[in-house]
């Protein structure tokens, strides 16, 4: 009777899982889903996600988690990055055009497209990364670079460091974020409000400019 009642404490202990594991096992492929699908759509808040995955991993106890989330955050940008340029460049070689190509212009500002041309003339493949970095910046480099007919290899070449950059600065933010409050949803909020911050500060800047 002891011997059963142990092997059934032994296969409950067992089949609990710990909280942190859990929110590995379901955080990581969500992250890298949703930055995937916010490199493709670019709708999605994909700076805010990394931000508040650093913040959770920045109270794990295991000491890789940040690692992980960089990494994933990166890999997933980069492909949501390539897979919409392709898209992009098949519509550019199409004879009739591509909606893809007319919808990402016009998420473009004729100036910011204008100045990512110029630039992208200048400096090449290499303004990719400040792309990246800049707020509202990834749609019209991107759109230049398909105009400019930029070959996928190059493209991708001037890729990786724009994610890698990327994914390091929203990655800091969060870091941040889970140092300067002990609860890790206090550390959320203010990585989220703080990346929003950034993202939302180009189109109100170009408002003051306007009026």
């Amino acid at each position: 009777m002891v011997g059963v009642v142990g092997l059934v404490g032994q296969v409950g202990q067992v089949s609990q899982v710990p909280p942190e594991s859990t929110q590995q096992a379901v955080g990581y492929p969500a992250l890298f889903v949703l930055v995937l699908l916010g490199s493709l759509v670019p709708v999605v808040p994909t700076g805010a996600l990394v931000s508040t995955a650093a913040v959770v991993a920045f109270h794990h106890s295991d000491p890789f988690a940040l690692l992980v989330v960089f990494a994933l955050a990166a890999s997933a940008a980069f492909l949501g990055d390539t897979g919409l340029y392709w898209l992009g460049l098949r519509g550019v070689r199409s004879k009739n055009g591509s909606r893809l190509l007319e919808a990402l212009r016009a998420r473009a500002a004729p100036d910011r497209l204008e100045q990512a041309r110029s630039k992208l003339h200048e400096h090449r493949s290499q303004v990719l990364v400040l792309s990246r970095l800049v707020p509202a910046g990834r749609i019209p480099v991107m759109v230049a670079c398909l105009l400019s007919r930029m070959p996928m290899r190059r493209f991708a070449r001037g890729d990786v460091p724009a994610c890698l950059a990327w994914a390091a600065a929203y990655q800091l933010i969060g870091i941040l974020g889970g140092s300067l409050f002990p609860e890790p949803w206090q550390g959320v909020v203010a990585a989220v409000a703080l990346t929003l911050v950034i993202s939302g500060a180009p189109a109100v800047w170009r408002r003051l400019r306007g009026t």
